[in-house]
């Protein structure tokens, strides 16, 4: 199939094209490339994605209605939006940006698949959207209506969006709540990734509400496995659907809204033991409060997602992290 990826060149896109190619499907990459981090990290990225014959790159803006309508003219049967600006306490100081790429992007990505009629949307949205709710383990099920950053509330626009494209015009969509994604390749303002920078180089780490906060970490494998099973199950209208049973899991649209984690949280302090032991040397640690927009904790139900495609691999943190400093070790000529 041809399938348009946006994103490519960030760290979940990177893996997703990489798995599609390798699958045998034609990929065409969408990216802006801004420099919201290192952008060497993600010319490295696209550069593997180059070396296979049936990936083809487009550099624009997502916002920009004329580029994004260029990129669908291959047809896509498949449209894997994952481009966005991400990060919660870069929302604080840069909105406008939120607004641009996950509002005005989407809304270019909706009304191409509106045109075009692609077989399956899937986008990514963010555990984020549960903001302050206090039941865990998150369940799409719930309300998620008290988010607590600007991006949180972005993601959460993505999802109403694209509920009214699939109602109005017959889009049919998943959104993917993501929790706390890492992995080789991925994203240098995470805190696993800061953590280990720091680490190797004897800097001190800030380790916000003094380390008591929990993260349904998942290793990107497992995320790339569970957007590979979904292509092929677009949802399908429920004319029975009970909206009084609130959530988002279901609708009488082509249209839904499911958690892809690794079923269980971690605590932070525990991740620093892993990533101490992995790179051999004690953190230098700096105890902070909680910063605005974080949360304490997360935890993904993902029941809904494994009835519909079966059980997911569930990489252990300490395996996923291993092999995360070693390529931390291999990228960076660091030991």
């Amino acid at each position: 199939m041809t399938v348009l990826v946006t994103g490519t060149a960030g760290f979940i896109g990177f893996h997703v094209a990489r798995r599609l190619l390798a699958d045998g499907h034609e990929v065409v990459g969408f990216d802006s490339v801004t420099d919201y981090y290192d952008t060497s990290l993600k010319a490295a990225r696209l550069q593997l994605l180059a070396e296979h014959g049936d990936f083809r790159f487009i550099q624009a803006d997502l916002a920009d209605a004329a580029a994004v309508t260029s990129a669908f003219e291959c047809r896509p049967e498949i449209v894997i939006n994952l481009a966005a600006q991400a990060g919660v306490r870069y929302s604080l100081d840069n909105p406008q940006a939120y607004v641009d790429a996950n509002v005005t992007g989407f809304l270019n990505i909706l009304e191409n698949c509106r045109a075009m009629q692609p077989k399956h949307l899937i986008y990514a949205s963010s555990s984020s959207v549960y903001g302050g709710n206090k039941k865990q383990p998150y369940s799409p099920r719930d309300g998620a209506d008290h988010p607590v950053s600007l991006y949180a509330a972005t993601k959460k626009a993505n999802e109403l969006m694209a509920h009214t494209y699939s109602h109005l015009f017959g889009v049919p969509a998943t959104g993917l709540r993501f929790f706390t994604v890492y992995g080789p390749w991925g994203r240098p303002d995470m805190a696993y990734y800061k953590f280990t920078r720091a680490i190797f180089a004897g800097e001190t780490i800030d380790i916000y509400n003094n380390g008591d906060m929990y993260r349904d970490f998942t290793y990107v494998d497992d995320i790339v496995e569970g957007i590979v099973r979904l292509i092929d199950l677009p949802p399908m209208p429920d004319p029975d659907y009970d909206i009084s049973a609130g959530g988002a899991s279901g609708s009488w649209a082509p249209h839904r809204v499911m958690n892809i984690g690794n079923r269980r949280k971690e605590h932070l302090m525990e991740m620093i033991r892993i990533l101490e032991r992995a790179t051999g040397r004690e953190a230098v640690k700096n105890f902070m409060p909680l910063q605005p927009g974080d949360v304490l904790s997360t935890w993904a139900d993902v029941g809904d997602l494994e009835n519909l495609i079966g059980e997911l691999p569930h990489t252990p943190i300490e395996d996923g992290l291993v092999r995360f400093v070693d390529w931390y070790g291999r990228y960076y000529r660091v030991q």
